[in-house]
């Protein structure tokens, strides 16, 4: 089939070149415009456009997709499908009913489920058995189109933001081939979503991974694990940011960690030694396995412990 891929993060990579081993022609990736990085402000490429340099693939940059212009120029490529994975910007109706397949996009949650941003993250952090990436043949809403093909993915224990994000990086990749030749036998039926079963995600800021103590253990060891690597959970220690990387959590049901009142306030270290965090919560008690102080390297609960003194009974996040 003849492929115009819209994309733009490393997310989308894996997809561009499954296309390509597929024996696919593609005739054109589209991504975002070149971007100003660090105190030089050089440009940088979008991780999909040096994908498609590497394959001397022709690049467009537009910075309206839904200019007419631009519009005009898709179409003189004759592409029979356009892929989206994560391009960035929201086409308009004449880019999605162009090509003769429609447009496919490639989105990381087991739709409805997780339309919008971050449906990553969000598995994680709600603490989801499942997650999984759905191929979808776009329509004018926010993730609303037909279903065309699942694949199911079970989270493991300590699955996080980052590395859900590279499992179903593959999946997706590997999910989209099997749609073009399904849609290129007209074996595919898809299928309309329920929009009852809908819940939309947004995109995170670094404020969402202040850690409020007043929840419960579980909640907030999902979160530390959703938003980690970006932006990643954290509260203060004398003043200084302490990010939270990995934790586990305790029952309150262990006696060793509550006080002879049996009150403890959240955020309180409750237990200290050699190797050792525990701090109270809403609910239960988190214990800190690794964690990085403002300034420092992110490093184990043992070797923070050796450079850096926290004693029992302070309290975390306080002002």
């Amino acid at each position: 089939m003849k492929v115009i891929f819209m994309g733009t993060p490393d997310f989308a990579v894996g997809t561009l070149k499954a296309i390509i081993e597929a024996g696919h022609e593609v005739v054109a990736v589209v991504t975002q415009p070149d971007k100003p990085k660090g105190r030089s402000g050089a440009l940088s490429f979008s991780p999909v456009k040096e994908e498609a340099v590497l394959h001397n693939l022709t690049v467009l940059q537009p910075e309206k997709a839904g200019e007419e212009s631009f519009v005009e120029h898709l179409r003189s490529y004759g592409a029979d499908v356009f892929v989206v994975v994560a391009f960035g910007q929201i086409l308009p109706k004449s880019i999605i009913d162009m090509p003769k397949f429609g447009c496919v996009n490639v989105h990381a949650s087991l739709l409805p489920k997780y339309r919008g941003a971050s449906p990553i993250q969000w598995a994680v952090i709600d603490g989801c058995e499942y997650s999984g990436v759905t191929t979808m043949k776009m329509d004018y809403g926010i993730d609303t189109g037909d279903i065309l093909l699942c694949e199911k993915v079970k989270l493991d224990k300590k699955e996080t933001g980052g590395s859900l994000f590279d499992r179903l990086s593959i999946v997706g990749a590997n999910l989209l081939v099997k749609t073009l030749e399904e849609l290129e036998k007209g074996t595919i039926t898809p299928v309309k979503q329920d929009d009852s079963e809908s819940n939309y995600v947004k995109m995170f800021n670094k404020s969402f991974g202040k850690l409020d103590f007043t929840k419960d253990a579980y909640s907030i060891e999902c979160l530390i694990r959703g938003l980690n690597p970006w932006p990643s959970a954290y509260t203060s220690l004398k003043g200084k940011m302490l990010k939270i990387w990995d934790a586990d959590v305790f029952s309150d049901d262990d006696k060793q960690y509550v006080s002879e009142s049996g009150e403890v306030k959240p955020g309180e270290v409750v237990y200290v030694d050699k190797e050792t965090i525990v701090v109270a919560c809403g609910k239960d008690f988190l214990k800190i396995n690794e964690l990085q102080l403002e300034g420092k390297k992110r490093m184990a609960a043992d070797a923070f412990l050796r450079g850096c003194q926290i004693d029992k009974g302070i309290i975390l996040g306080a002002e």
